[in-house]
C-alpha cells in the first residue's frame, strides 16, 4: 500500500490548485491503483479559498446577502468546516470581479467581509479563517470592523463608516461595541504578503493602481491609512503602520490585528494546519507539490517551501512539479525539497506552453512514477 500526498499551488493563469490535483492523482493511481492519495488544492487567501479548503477537507457552503463594494446587495458566502471552523473570503464581499471596470479604490468599503465574519461567528463557528487576497478596497478594514460593532468617529463626534477617500476624518475609535461572539472566537487571516501598511511598498503604493487609483488617489489613500494607524496607536495601543502583512487587501491586514486581534499567517501554514498536515504525513511515502515558477523568492514562505519545511521534519521526501525553475535556488534543498523538475519539455514561448501545460504535467508525473516503480523492482 502507497501514500500520496498532492498539494500544489496554482500555476497563475495556467492551471489551478484543483486541476492540478487532479491529473497528478490520475497520474498516480495509473501506476498505484491501489495507493491512497490525498489531494490538499491550495490557495492564497483569495478567490478561491473557501473552495480549496471545501474540496481538502470537505463542508458546506453558507451563502449570505451582504453589502458589495459599493454597498449594493451582493450575495456572498463562506465556507462551514466539519470541525466547526468557517472560512471568509473577504474577496467574495469586496473583491475586484465585484466591481469590474467600475474600479475606485476610494470610495469601496469592506463592509461586507464584515458582515460575513458576524454571520458565520453568529452560525457557531469555533473558530474564523479569513483569507485576504483580491479586493476592491483600500479602507484598511475599516468597513469590517463597522459591520462587525467598531465605532469611528469625526472631530464632530458624529460616527461614520471610514473608506479610502475618508479615513483622514477619523478622529476616535471605540471597539468596546465589538460583537460579542467575534471576541469569543480564535480569528486567523491568511496573508501571503509582508508589504507595510504604507510608504512605497505599501497598499495603496503597490496595490492602488490596479484598483483605479492615480497617482494622486495614491497619495491620498497613503496618507489616509497613516492616519488610521496613528489613531489606532492611541486608542487601541496597537502599532500596524509597519507590521508585516499590514498593507495586504488594502490595509485590512493591519485592520484585522487591530479591530478583531486577529494572528496575520502565511496561508500555506494556515491551510498545513487546518488539515493536520502532520497527522496526514504518517507513514506517507511521497509528497508531490508545485508552483508555476521556483525561486530564490520562494524561500519568502511560498506553497512548496511551507510544505517542504513540514515533510523535512518527518523524513518524508518531497517532489517540487514547475512551471519554471529560476537560478539560485539551492537553498531550497536545504528546506526540504528531495527534487525539483518543470513540465516545459519543450523550449517553446509561455503563451504557447500554457496551452499544452495539463498534458506535460501528466507526462512529467507519469515519468517520474516509472522511475520509481524501476528503483523499487
Amino acid at each position: 500500500m502507497h501514500k500520496f500526498i498532492v498539494i500544489p499551488d496554482s500555476f497563475k493563469g495556467t492551471m489551478s490548485s484543483r486541476e492540478i490535483c487532479q491529473i497528478m492523482k490520475e497520474s498516480i493511481l495509473s501506476h498505484y491503483p491501489q495507493a491512497e492519495v490525498a489531494c490538499i488544492p491550495v490557495a492564497d487567501g483569495g478567490e478561491g479559498s473557501v473552495d480549496a479548503f471545501l474540496q481538502a477537507m470537505g463542508g458546506q457552503k453558507v451563502y449570505v446577502t451582504v453589502q458589495g463594494p459599493y454597498c449594493e446587495p451582493v450575495e456572498a458566502f463562506y465556507g462551514l468546516l466539519p470541525d466547526g471552523t468557517a472560512v471568509v473570503e473577504m474577496a467574495a464581499a469586496a473583491g475586484l470581479p465585484l466591481v469590474g471596470a467600475d474600479k475606485h479604490a476610494e470610495k469601496t468599503t469592506t463592509y461586507g467581509a464584515g458582515q460575513l465574519m458576524v454571520a458565520a461567528a453568529e452560525a457557531g463557528c469555533k473558530k474564523l479563517i479569513v483569507g485576504l487576497g483580491g479586493s476592491a478596497t483600500n479602507d484598511g478594514g475599516c468597513g469590517a470592523a463597522a459591520a462587525a460593532g467598531v465605532r469611528f468617529y469625526d472631530a464632530a463626534g458624529n460616527s461614520f463608516i471610514p473608506v479610502g477617500a475618508t479615513l483622514h476624518k477619523i478622529a476616535s475609535i471605540d471597539t468596546t461595541a465589538l460583537h460579542p461572539v467575534l471576541k469569543a472566537i480564535p480569528i486567523v487571516t491568511m496573508c501571503d504578503i509582508d508589504n507595510p501598511l504604507c510608504g512605497p511598498n505599501g497598499a495603496a503604493a503597490v496595490f492602488g493602481p490596479q484598483k483605479g487609483a492615480d497617482e494622486r488617489c495614491v497619495a491620498m489613500l497613503d496618507q489616509g491609512l497613516a492616519h488610521m494607524a496613528s489613531i489606532v496607536s492611541r486608542d487601541l495601543q496597537q502599532e500596524i503602520l509597519n507590521l508585516p502583512g499590514a498593507g495586504a487587501a488594502g490595509g485590512m491586514g493591519g485592520g484585522m490585528c487591530a479591530f478583531f486581534g486577529s494572528s496575520l499567517q502565511m496561508g500555506i501554514e494556515t491551510v498545513l494546519d487546518a488539515v493536520n498536515f502532520d497527522e496526514l504525513l504518517q507513514e506517507a511515502d511521497l509528497v508531490l507539490s508545485g508552483e508555476g515558477k521556483i525561486d530564490s523568492q520562494s524561500l519568502r514562505g511560498k506553497v512548496v517551501i511551507g510544505v517542504a519545511r513540514r515533510t523535512k521534519k518527518y523524513g518524508v521526501p518531497l517532489l517540487a512539479i514547475v512551471g519554471d525553475v529560476g537560478d539560485d535556488i539551492e537553498a531550497v534543498y536545504d528546506e526540504g525539497v528531495t527534487g525539483i523538475f518543470s513540465i516545459n519539455r519543450v523550449a517553446i514561448p509561455y503563451q504557447e506552453a500554457r496551452c499544452r501545460a495539463r498534458a506535460d504535467l501528466a507526462l512529467t508525473v507519469d515519468n517520474i512514477l516509472r522511475f520509481m516503480k524501476h528503483i523499487r523492482n
